[in-house]
């Protein structure tokens, strides 16, 4: 692999020789503009606007634009004369927490070489420093002509350096989040949560791009003569208002399916059925009849008086219930009214012998 830059990595009166590395490469599918009727390639030349002639790489230069559109030539030379003190060197700022660093300021990525036998040391010291102190470098960094903001860290044992855009980069996000009160419940919460712990954990080493696979399968059949049938889908359904309890549910249990047969995934399930707040809901089939329960005082249809004679018997029924909770009724009431009266007359006959004075002899 070439290297891209060679400088040093600065940081107090500690200098590492370096060489840059590219560490990512794009396998994004790319096409060429042809020209469709005999297949020739369509190129960009670049023609000079004043004589219209194309011209070659030996005569082209560059210029700044000014405010008022006016061009400035400027010379390699004029470019060279800049005080730019990173030209070749990583200039470490200062070291911070790594989760002070937003991701939305990341930008390409590079891999860090020592360069010579001499960089050992002090490439191992730094690298040793962050890994022990969780913390990150901050740096300036010139590349092709340009100073940028870059955060140094360890990787895989490496010093990796990630370009990091400058502050006034960074567009405002006012505007873009949804606007007034959204009101979300617990239970949508939940829900979320358990999905989330569903899913589970994710080798990323086992991602690849569809896409450009199956650009490449294209390619293929078409070299041979015949292109692949074309995977059909269901148009998608717009301005349909969807109820977010139950896609959440029914995402819910198709995180569940598809994590069946997965090693461990089940213990995985388990967890999040009865982790904190979690609650699945059980879904309803299509197609079944919804219940309601019948209002109060109303009867069903099961609890409406039956017709005909069956009506008759259960009405002869209820008149004979009720002549013999009136004949039980009147006779607690004589035995109770005659139970009084027994109790008042013993009483009297008390009294009386009370009052009436003894004869004496």
């Amino acid at each position: 692999m070439r290297s891209i830059w060679k400088g040093s990595i600065s940081f107090g009166l500690v200098t590492i020789p370096i060489k840059v590395f590219s560490a990512t490469e794009s396998h994004s599918v790319s096409f060429r503009q042809i020209h469709t009727t005999d297949g020739g390639r369509i190129r960009y030349r670049k023609v000079c606007e004043l004589d219209e002639r194309e011209v070659p790489g030996e005569e082209i230069g560059k210029a700044y634009e000014a405010a008022d559109g006016t061009a400035v030539q400027l010379t390699d030379e004029d470019l060279a004369s800049l005080p730019l003190p990173t030209a070749k060197t990583v200039e470490i700022l200062a070291f911070v927490p790594a989760e002070e660093i937003d991701p939305i300021r990341l930008d390409r990525s590079y891999f860090l070489s020592g360069d010579g036998q001499g960089a050992s040391k002090p490439y191992v010291l730094l690298r040793e420093a962050l890994e022990r102190s969780g913390k990150v470098a901050i740096a300036k960094f010139a590349l092709r002509g340009r100073e940028s903001l870059a955060m140094v860290r360890v990787y895989q044992d490496t010093l990796t350096l990630h370009m990091m855009l400058w502050p006034d980069e960074i567009r405002s996000a006012e505007g873009m989040a949804p606007s007034g009160k959204v009101e979300v419940r617990d239970a949508e919460l939940d829900l979320a949560d358990t999905l989330m712990a569903t899913l589970g954990e994710l080798d990323t080493g086992e991602l690849h791009d569809d896409y450009r696979e199956a650009m490449e399968a294209l390619v293929a059949a078409k070299e041979q003569g015949a292109a692949p049938a074309a995977e059909k889908r269901a148009p998608a359904e717009k301005g349909k208002v969807l109820d977010l309890m139950s896609v959440l549910e029914s995402s819910v249990q198709a995180a569940k399916e598809s994590r069946e047969d997965v090693p461990g995934a089940a213990a995985g399930s388990e967890e999040a059925e009865s982790g904190p707040g979690g609650t699945v809901h059980e879904m309803r089939r299509k197609g079944a009849a919804k219940k309601k329960a019948a209002p109060a005082g109303k009867k069903t249809a099961s609890q409406k008086a039956p017709s005909g004679k069956t009506a008759k018997k259960s009405t002869a029924a209820k008149k004979a219930a009720k002549k013999g909770t009136a004949a039980k009724q009147g006779t607690a009431k004589a035995g109770a009214s005659s139970g009084s009266a027994g109790e008042g007359g013993s009483a009297g006959k008390r009294a009386a012998q009370k009052r009436t004075p003894r004869k004496s002899a």
